[in-house]
């Protein structure tokens, strides 16, 4: 059995995770910010840096204690998220893992944050065991930062077949959020406000959702553009957008429209490239409107669908514990003992 502690500080939560054979999750601490950034509407990153410093020692600690391991050096290998995310904030962690890495003397596995993502599919928890190893699977990472596309042949295997033009739809959440002053973070706020809506005061565009030129990009620069010409429209005939009732109004009909363009433009790729599996992964994934959405899609299709558990679907270091043991299978742990990891702000998937 391979026991791999690890780290995660690539945007606002210090966690730390020890996860056994890829898939099974000892411990997953996490130490979240949300609170300190809620007043400036978004994460600001020195202070996401900082409160990393002073967070980072206590949540590994906690992570080893939880999952029984008394000594670092019992463990078989130290994964840390080396990108993309906030450089400062992932320096933290990087430099943590190395100082690990290097007084115990055991592997240090760099691991993408997107591949993080991906791997919360694998992991398992209670009522919500891991994805199966049926391929080919088609994979939505829908976050604050991405919203992308992939089709996986194998583990480790990606091809990008879509991904966003502009926003993210998190990022999309969170900004029709701020100007509707339903709160932060964006996608709980308006799923709270949404929650028994009906969606017939208003109608909003589904962007690029019969777009055959971008038949799996997404955009949703023009939804949230789409969401600030309605405020004004209304303001002018005397009507208060932010008023709870039309905010919740508004904020419904823009849930489901990111939703159905999600869904239906995962469904198209699905199809297209005959997924055995389909694994929706990411922030955006705890959303109740898309898991809701997807599970009768799927369910349709006769498609197989996984989507993490809620603890897995914001930023979490078992994911990135799991994502390591299936990135180090091929060459072997032998492979990572190199101490010369460094942060990438950009790091793609593919």
């Amino acid at each position: 059995m391979t026991h791999i502690l690890a780290i995660e500080t690539s945007c606002d939560e210090t966690a730390a995770a020890v996860v056994v054979d890829g898939r099974r999750v000892l411990s997953n601490r996490v130490a979240s910010q949300i609170e300190m950034h809620r007043r400036f509407g978004g994460v600001f990153p020195e202070v996401a840096s900082r409160q990393h410093v002073l967070a980072i020692q206590t949540v590994i600690r906690e992570a080893l204690d939880e999952a029984g391991v008394a000594r670092v050096a019992d463990l078989d290998a130290i994964a840390v998220t080396h990108g993309p995310g906030l450089a400062g904030s992932l320096l933290v962690g990087v430099n943590a893992a190395k100082g690990l890495a290097f007084a115990s003397g055991l592997p240090l596995i760099p691991v993408n944050h997107l591949e993080g993502h991906v791997y919360s599919n694998w992991a398992d928890m209670p009522n919500n065991p891991g994805a199966t190893d049926e391929f080919p699977v088609l994979v939505l990472i829908v976050s604050g930062g991405h919203t992308e596309l992939v089709l996986m042949s194998g583990h480790g295997e990606y091809r990008l077949l879509g991904r966003t033009l502009d926003d993210a739809a998190g990022e999309a959440f969170d900004k029709v959020a701020r100007l509707l002053e339903l709160g932060y973070p964006g996608g709980p706020a308006i799923q709270k406000a949404a929650e028994g809506v009906a969606l017939d005061r208003f109608s909003l565009p589904r962007p690029l959702l019969h777009n055959n030129d971008h038949r799996f990009n997404f955009s949703y620069s023009g939804l949230k553009t789409a969401v600030l010409n309605l405020t004004r429209q209304l303001e002018r005939e005397g009507i208060d957008p932010k008023a709870p009732e039309t905010a919740a109004a508004i904020g419904a009909e823009f849930q489901a429209a990111a939703v159905e363009v999600l869904v239906e433009k995962t469904a198209d790729a699905a199809q297209e490239y005959g997924a055995r599996q389909v694994c929706i992964c990411g922030g955006v994934s705890a959303n109740r409107a898309l898991r809701v959405s997807a599970q009768e899609r799927f369910a349709g299709l006769g498609i197989p669908l996984h989507i993490p558990a809620f603890a897995l679907c914001t930023d979490n270091a078992a994911m990135i514990g799991a994502a390591a043991y299936f990135r180090q299978q091929p060459s072997g742990l032998s492979a990572y003992h190199n101490l010369g990891v460094d942060v990438h702000a950009s790091l793609p998937l593919t």
